[in-house]
């Protein structure tokens, strides 16, 4: 079994309330615009880590972490990037990967909205944490936690908390 936490668009800012969850972790994996090297080291130093950059990321981070992840944990394969979309909007620079591989969890960030939802026709989960940082259009601040074992994705939450102010 392994206990994920999902964040995505901390934009430079790891908020000290979440600490407590990145604690329960053995991994973060976040879904891009970490913001800056400094934030980037900081999550590396927590636990295993798993990131993409996004389309606010600099090249320090695009040196650091890789436009789209592919990876296996607990029988499960995952993709991840920042740009995607979501079930029956997927963004079109992805839709080819999406049919060539066999994905079971589809994740992204970019949208500062959280989304937990199935597509029945790629056969697949998709997650997006919304935002964890305090930059953006969102109201609250969200990642997700869970965990992972034997090919299942169980005992998913969703941690939401007030917005910090700028």
């Amino acid at each position: 079994m392994k206990k994920i936490i999902l964040i995505s668009d901390t934009h430079s800012y790891i908020d000290p309330r979440f600490k407590k969850y990145f604690e329960w972790a053995d991994e973060i994996w976040h879904a891009g615009d970490i913001g800056d090297k400094e934030t980037g080291l900081e999550f590396e130093s927590i636990c295993k880590f798993i990131g993409v950059y996004g389309n606010i990321d600099n090249d320090n981070l695009r040196r650091m972490f890789p436009k789209t992840q592919y990876f296996k944990c607990e029988g499960l394969k995952i993709f991840m990037t920042h740009i995607g979309g979501y079930p029956g909007n997927y963004d079109r620079r992805i839709i080819k990967e999406l049919n060539e591989k066999e994905i079971d969890i589809f994740i992204s960030g970019h949208s500062h909205i959280l989304k937990v939802m199935k597509d029945p026709k790629l056969n697949l989960i998709h997650l997006n944490p919304g935002a964890g940082g305090k930059r953006g259009l969102h109201k609250v601040q969200t990642i997700l936690k869970f965990e992972l074992e034997n090919k299942k994705i169980k005992n998913l939450e969703v941690i939401e908390l007030e917005r910090q102010k700028k």
